[in-house]
Parts: structure tokens; sequence; C-alpha cells
């Protein structure tokens, strides 16, 4: 007899991560000169956000055919919603109005993460 479709479910999900983070999704609405001017203190808050273990990844979104238009992507290791909200809002692009943000919880359940590294150059490769 075929398990039923719940029973499937439970045993194709048992083992998976379930790991909460939260996504914020940027909404770009200035000029890139605009933009340029913030850039500097915009990298320096993710910079510092990645070396506190708190930014899990970030970086723009483009256009199909790879044209920026302003909107990016965060993903963040936070305690709660509230919690990554007030994160995204001390980035100086919302700060100086240039993006605004909405805030998603991001259950990860499946993937894979690869990493390579060579003695002896002392390389790394990220898969």
């Amino acid at each position: 007899m075929a398990a039923s479709a719940e029973e499937r479910i439970r045993q194709l999900t048992k083992g998976m991560l379930r790991r909460k983070l939260y996504a914020i999704l940027s909404k770009g609405s200035a000029t890139p000169a605009q933009l340029g001017a913030v850039l500097p203190d915009h990298l320096e808050y993710m910079i510092g956000l990645e070396k506190q273990g708190v930014l899990f990844a970030s970086g723009p979104l483009d256009t199909a055919p790879g044209a920026p238009v302003g909107d990016g992507l965060t993903v963040l290791r936070a305690a709660s919603a509230d919690e990554a909200r007030r994160i995204a809002s001390a980035d100086p692009f919302v700060v100086n109005k240039l993006r605004t943000f909405e805030v998603r919880e991001w259950t990860v359940m499946e993937g894979s993460f690869g990493v390579r590294l060579n003695f002896s150059d002392q390389t790394l490769e990220i898969a």
C-alpha cells in the first residue's frame, strides 16, 4: 500500500535544516549618483554586520539584462522579525531614504554550500 502524501512529506522533510533567517527585500528609489554617494557608508555597515556574524548574504538585484536598479536582497541571522527590521532600518541607504524595505521570514529547508580550501596556495573557493 502506498504511503499517503502527508507521510511522504513527513519522511522527506524530517531531516531538513529548518533554520529561520530573515530576508530583507530592498527597493531602490534613488538615482545611481545618489546611491553612489552613500555606497561607502552602506558597504561599511554591511561589512560590520558580516564581521558580527549577523549577515548571511547580501547584494544588489539586477534586471534580466543585468542593469542595476538600486534594489537589493539581504539575508540576516536575526532573533526575530523585529530585530531584522531594526537592523535594516539602520542601513545608510534606508536612513538616507534611498531605499525602502520589506522583511520576510525565510525557513531554509534544503540546499547546499561548498567550500574548498587549498593548503598549497592558501586559496579558498566557494561553490
